[in-house]
């Protein structure tokens, strides 16, 4: 029996083996083969976030609910499997943000968010550049928007897909868990997954309706988002 196992039936006055006395509580021996799983959750912020207004209007979001619902979901994948239970290990939410406009985002992610138990925040700061739109029907490229005068730009959120990356990998090879529920619709987690499923680890992907076929694909499970809003929204 597994020693995690083993400690938190004698917690509880249950023993497992056969030395028991007449009239002790004594654990069943198909019990015996429960595996108790870590898990870790992988948020790619924006890539829920964006999709998460659009499906709900703008509606607020009850972040520290999430992992619950995340974890009950990926609970019953597991059970269904016949592969064991969950322990939720933390929650890690990966975020990028741009300087000044976004200093209230910044502000609530680190002041908010990562102060919630079992939730731990990572940012980093998004540089914009000016960025012409291109048409591909006239071949003309349009540097501000015809309504505003705003100069059309983007910020990159690269940094943040290499630092998930590099945690679903790095947490992986220290055993730090042995699923992980990734949410995010982005297909260049492909290859890390792929990578990671080769050694025995678990990925189940938490997506949205009609995004990110080609990763919920390759993962070993996946569900979708839309079926937890109602109970989110705040």
């Amino acid at each position: 029996m597994c020693l995690k196992l083993q400690a938190c039936l004698s917690r509880i006055g249950v023993k497992a083996d056969a030395n028991v006395r007449p009239g002790e509580p004594r654990l069943p021996v198909f019990i015996w083969c429960i595996r108790l799983m870590n898990l870790r959750i992988f948020v790619d912020y924006w890539n829920f976030q964006l999709t998460w207004n659009e499906r709900t209007g703008g509606a607020r979001c009850n972040w520290p609910q999430l992992p619950v619902s995340l974890t009950g979901a990926a609970a019953s994948l597991l059970t269904n499997a016949g592969l064991g239970s969950l322990t939720l290990q933390e929650t890690r939410v990966y975020a990028g943000y741009e300087a000044g406009r976004e200093a209230p985002l910044k502000n609530w992610l680190h002041n908010f968010l990562d102060r919630q138990p079992g939730f731990r925040v990572f940012t980093s700061e998004r540089h914009w550049r000016a960025h012409p739109v291109h048409c591909r029907t006239c071949g003309v490229s349009t540097n501000a928007c015809p309504s505003c005068n705003a100069a059309f730009g983007r910020a990159a959120e690269k940094t943040i897909d290499a630092r998930i990356v590099t945690d679903l990998i790095g947490l992986a090879w220290e055993g730090a868990y042995d699923v992980a529920v990734l949410v995010s619709s982005d297909k260049d987690f492909i290859p890390a997954v792929d990578h990671l499923q080769s050694k025995n680890i678990h990925i189940i992907n938490a997506t949205w309706h009609g995004r990110g076929h080609e990763l919920a694909k390759i993962c070993w499970a996946s569900f979708e988002l839309d079926g937890f809003t109602a109970a989110l929204i705040r």
